[in-house]
């Protein structure tokens, strides 16, 4: 038999006591790794964030290959469903702003540039809905509410002023939403005043226009939100606190901020001011 197969008798006996070969057991390994990466993010992470979360572990195997692997194996990001209920309220008489920021979704530092929306999340209860404002340096959401009805005083107003107390405006603040009722009203309009704050809308029917805000709530539902049933809003409110502060804000990774997560690049900045 080896003459046929062309393989030495050592190598047959070496083989019969280590069946197992050395790039398996390697590929074993990284398959391992990789399974505790994906299960930590809750099957949250795909193969760029995994191979971005192993490099900083020390092991070093490409995106392609551990994609690959991942797919060998049945190993995949959660998927989601998708679903829309329309939050946006523009049929008002209030006044519309400009649309300022001009999908401009940078900024040299945090301070200068918030987006807010706001979406709902189903419960046995009825609707919650979530309002959040993120600042485009940093990706950070420094602000948020969570609320039972679609008020004012309860969704921009409220998550204004957590963010007013989480995050300092630097300058001159573009602060751009939708034409929503929330932002257009006077109880909102009256808490910007005497701020250097400079409102900014979307134009109609343009989601694009907000993409950044429109994508948070894109990834929020496609890892959290649209895998799990809320008996109530106590429930969902207690989910959905621990995904922004818990899992969004500290340790989710971004693309756009080269894998670094809103905190990791909210320490930059500083860190970043401080030396120069």
């Amino acid at each position: 038999m080896c003459n046929v197969l062309n393989v030495s008798s050592s190598g047959y006996y070496y083989w019969r006591k280590h069946p197992i070969g050395k790039r398996q057991l390697n590929q074993d390994k990284l398959i391992n790794r990789i399974r505790q990466v994906h299960n930590k993010s809750q099957s949250r992470y795909g193969s760029p964030r995994i191979a971005d979360e192993l490099r900083e572990q020390g092991v070093k195997a490409s995106r392609n290959r551990i994609a690959r692997l991942m797919k060998k194996v049945g190993i995949r990001s959660i998927m989601y469903k998708k679903y829309r209920v329309q939050t946006t309220e523009s049929t008002h008489d209030y006044s519309v702003a400009k649309n300022v920021l001009n999908r401009e979704f940078t900024a040299d530092k945090p301070g200068q540039k918030w987006v807010s929306d706001i979406t709902y999340i189903a419960t046995g209860q009825g609707w919650l809905y979530l309002t959040v404002i993120l600042d485009l340096a940093d990706r950070k959401v420094v602000g948020w509410a969570m609320s039972d009805s679609m008020k004012a005083v309860e969704t921009s107003v409220e998550a204004w002023r957590m963010a007013l107390i989480n995050r300092t405006i630097d300058g001159q603040l573009v602060f751009h939403s939708d034409r929503g009722i929330q932002y257009a009203c006077p109880e909102f309009r009256d808490e910007l005043k005497d701020l250097p704050v400079v409102q900014s809308m979307s134009r109609k029917g343009n989601c694009w226009d907000n993409a950044v805000a429109e994508s948070f709530f894109k990834t929020l539902k496609c890892e959290m939100v649209n895998h799990t049933y809320f008996t109530t809003r106590s429930a969902a409110r207690l989910a959905t606190f621990e995904y922004i502060e818990g899992w969004y804000n500290r340790r989710r990774k971004h693309s756009v901020l080269n894998y670094r997560t809103p905190s990791q690049q909210e320490s930059y900045f500083y860190t970043s001011s401080m030396a120069a």
